[in-house]
């Protein structure tokens, strides 16, 4: 769990530091987004999923993507220091994270 958020810390600042469009004022706004984006991920993203199965299927689950961005969006109205330009940029950092969400996973293992 705690490595799980670590991984998530570490993946956001990466994001906002490749993506002008991404900003996150302060550390504890990056760690508030961080517990939020969890929250979000292991709560509201599953039910999501299982709506959008028939797009998922169609698009053989590049929709998840689509899924991603609409949440941290989310997460973006919900956290206070948290800010994403628009939707382009919002589906260009899920994906951004996406990926370094494996290669950190991979690298703490």
């Amino acid at each position: 769990m705690i490595a799980k958020l670590l991984i998530n810390v570490i993946a956001f600042y990466v994001v906002s530091y490749l993506i002008p469009e991404v900003k996150i004022a302060n550390w504890q706004a990056l760690l508030v987004l961080a517990v939020v984006w969890g929250v979000l991920a292991a709560v509201i993203r599953p039910i999501l999923v299982l709506l959008t199965l028939p797009i998922n299927v169609v698009t053989l689950g590049l929709f998840v993507f689509v899924i991603n961005a609409g949440l941290l969006l989310l997460a973006a109205k919900v956290v206070e220091g948290f800010e994403i330009a628009n939707f382009t940029t919002a589906l260009i950092a899920a994906v951004l994270l996406a990926i370094l969400n494996i290669f950190l996973s991979k690298l703490s293992k």
